[in-house]
């Protein structure tokens, strides 16, 4: 998962927990002409605009929320940046052992190189054998 689809995942779940508790957001959480992707690229484009660049959990949230509120509202053009998340994330039991396969051949190939670069470096040169002259 990329910074920014784990940002997608913590709005989008902030979102539905909102709208579990708030049968009103529920139904605008809804809206047709809305979706998570543009609220992303609203968030991004409100963010850029401040110029600042560090915001707190419930300023980001609270963005979110106005996108899905106002009917009338500029989203923006797409921003590639990236996102900080100060959110742990939990990865799947095949995603950790996917992270741990490459991690290790990473290791060996890196040994690899270093036993290759060692063995480069000891040229052997070849031994002249000098025979002496018996007259």
């Amino acid at each position: 998962m990329k910074p920014s689809d784990n940002f997608k995942k913590i709005i989008n779940n902030h979102l539905e927990s909102l709208a579990t508790a708030d049968e009103l957001f529920a139904e605008t959480l809804k809206k047709q002409n809305k979706n998570i992707d543009e609220c992303i690229t609203y968030i991004f484009n409100q963010v850029k605009n401040s110029g600042c660049n560090g915001f707190t959990d419930d300023e980001i949230f609270g963005m979110a929320v106005h996108y899905y509120d106002e009917d009338q509202i500029e989203v923006g053009s797409n921003i590639d940046c990236k996102v900080v998340v100060n959110h742990s994330i939990e990865l799947s039991k095949e995603e950790q052992e996917d992270a741990k396969k490459k991690a290790f051949e990473e290791l060996v190939s890196e040994e690899k190189s270093k036993l290759q670069k060692k063995q480069a470096s000891k040229k052997v040169e070849p031994v002249q054998f000098v025979q002496a002259s018996l007259f």
